[in-house]
């Protein structure tokens, strides 16, 4: 009894270039937006608001409770 022939085809679909350059944007969108929230964009890493706030007189009687 002899072996039947076998043959090996290989495919190459082609497909995994694309989904690796969208992968790299995500990424890259990623860190864009996390050094935007963390750290604000300009390097400072904080500061200071300064608010003027007109000044407030109220005359309170005691109602004697």
């Amino acid at each position: 009894m002899s072996e039947p022939d076998r043959e090996t085809v290989v495919v190459d679909r082609g497909g995994s270039g694309a989904g690796m350059i969208v992968g790299i944007i995500v990424v890259l969108a990623l860190l864009a937006i996390g050094y935007l929230v963390f750290f604000n964009g300009d390097g400072s890493g904080g500061g200071t608001v300064d608010l003027d706030v007109p000044a407030v007189s109220v005359d309170v009687t005691p109602d004697g409770q």
